[in-house]
């Protein structure tokens, strides 16, 4: 999923200091599984950002939205009726749920409520660690099931560096050597072989490098 975190509160009353009417809405997906943008998280920050004006000595009107996704045209048109409104609109989506809203809305101010992190999953209640980059061409069948490119810190896919040391890595005591884990996973498997076969460098037009992505599948489109 999504990783995101909260923008202070302190930002987000930045960004609206001149709007009296807001309107917060938040997002079903995966912000809702990481605790962040989901619809109690939608009413916390509408609470959160009219006391904070009382406290100023000022009044600001918050009203609540929390769509299934917003990263959908279909469940966005769900406030065309009354997007004309407010002064400013919070979301509290990942990235990808202002940017719709402002595409959609182009008259509409859009603020970002959160902060987009990664993608990864839970390893604990309340922690997550990324576990995947996105560089669209997937590769961990090669690594024991384990991403290199997420998850080693230079994205080295022909073996570890000189920097690890008892298999932590070199830019903290506190980051594993992923690669560590990888060789003793292959080990454990008798496919240490196949680590030994060179790997060409990785075309990374298929990641962020190669510019913006799209994918299309015609078997869906209407």
């Amino acid at each position: 999923m999504i990783i995101a975190e909260a923008k202070p509160n302190s930002e987000l009353l930045e960004m609206v200091s001149d709007c009296s009417n807001v309107l917060v809405v938040g997002c079903k997906g995966c912000v809702t599984v990481c605790n962040v943008g989901g619809a109690k998280e939608v009413g916390v920050l509408a609470s959160a950002l009219k006391i904070a004006r009382r406290r100023q000595g000022r009044t600001i009107a918050v009203d609540e939205f929390t769509f299934e996704r917003q990263c959908d045209p279909e469940y966005i048109d769900e406030i065309k009726d009354r997007i004309g409104d407010y002064d400013a609109v919070i979301s509290i989506a990942c990235g990808v749920g202002p940017q719709f809203l402002s595409e959609r809305y182009p008259s509409a101010s859009v603020f970002p409520g959160v902060n987009t992190k990664f993608m990864g999953g839970a390893v604990a209640h309340g922690v997550w660690e990324e576990r995947c980059a996105g560089c669209g061409q997937c590769v961990i069948h090669h690594f024991g099931g384990i991403c290199p490119i997420a998850r080693c810190s230079k994205s080295l896919q022909n073996g570890p560096c000189g920097g690890s040391d008892h298999g932590m890595c070199e830019i903290s005591k506190d980051v594993d050597c992923i690669w560590d884990a990888i060789v003793k996973r292959m080990m454990s498997r008798g496919r240490m072989d196949e680590l030994m076969k060179f790997r060409p460098p990785k075309s990374w037009t298929t990641a962020r490098d190669g510019g913006p992505r799209k994918m299309t599948r015609e078997e869906l489109k209407i």
